[in-house]
């Protein structure tokens, strides 16, 4: 009965807290930092506003587990990379899947880069800390792929940069682009055209011979 009735706890506080998360996202992004409030989460969450306090501590902490949140999701493709992986199937993958991530999650990604643009006010310590150590334990093993003749020696941080930058200009500036090619919103195809030009661009610009992804835009 014990184990049941823990897992049952269990469950119940992770539908909570997904249900607060997906709340605040939405309301973060429609009114930022400051325009936002424990209530409007907890009346978009449909929860008392003391639960928000009870599962996130306060609004800055569950600001900054969203902001954590996007870039944990974004960067989970690298983060079991070896020295032995393929570089093609790994940077293929990760442009693939911060392009289907970007659309998936826009109001998340939006507020991550409103963050950034307005100095990272709450993300300092996370950039400078634990993000820093995260790009160069990636950035060691894509120099072992040059050094292992895989790929031409690049800087792999400024190549971490490049996808995260590239993929991200399709969900800051989707108006724009979609409003050129005439398109109310950018389509399945689209996107697989723009994976598969980045691809092809960032790719063969590190010397790495391209291979099909694993990725699918349909079903990731």
């Amino acid at each position: 009965m014990t184990a049941v009735s823990v897992s049952h706890e269990g469950s119940s506080r992770e539908k909570i807290e997904a249900s607060i998360l997906t709340a605040a996202e939405l309301v973060f992004s429609q009114h930022g930092y400051r325009g936002a409030s424990l209530q409007i989460i907890a009346d978009r969450a449909s929860l008392p506003k003391a639960n928000i306090l009870y599962y996130m501590g306060s609004k800055q902490a569950l600001y900054v587990r969203l902001l954590n949140r996007m870039m944990c999701r974004w960067n989970e493709v690298l983060e079991d990379i070896t020295p032995e992986s393929d570089p093609a199937t790994v940077l293929s993958d990760f442009i693939r899947t911060k392009m289907v991530l970007g659309q998936r999650y826009p109001e998340g990604s939006k507020l991550f880069a409103a963050e950034i643009l307005a100095g990272a006010p709450f993300l300092n310590d996370y950039l400078a800390g634990e993000l820093r150590e995260w790009v160069t334990s990636r950035a060691a093993i894509i120099s072992q792929w040059s050094a292992r003749g895989k790929m031409d020696d690049v800087d792999p941080r400024w190549l971490i940069f490049l996808i995260w930058s590239s993929t991200q200009h399709y969900t800051e500036y989707s108006v724009q682009v979609s409003g050129i090619l005439g398109r109310d919103a950018l389509t399945e195809s689209d996107l697989a055209s723009i994976s598969a030009f980045l691809e092809h661009v960032i790719l063969k610009g590190c010397g790495v011979i391209q291979a099909s992804s694993g990725v699918s835009l349909a079903e990731t």
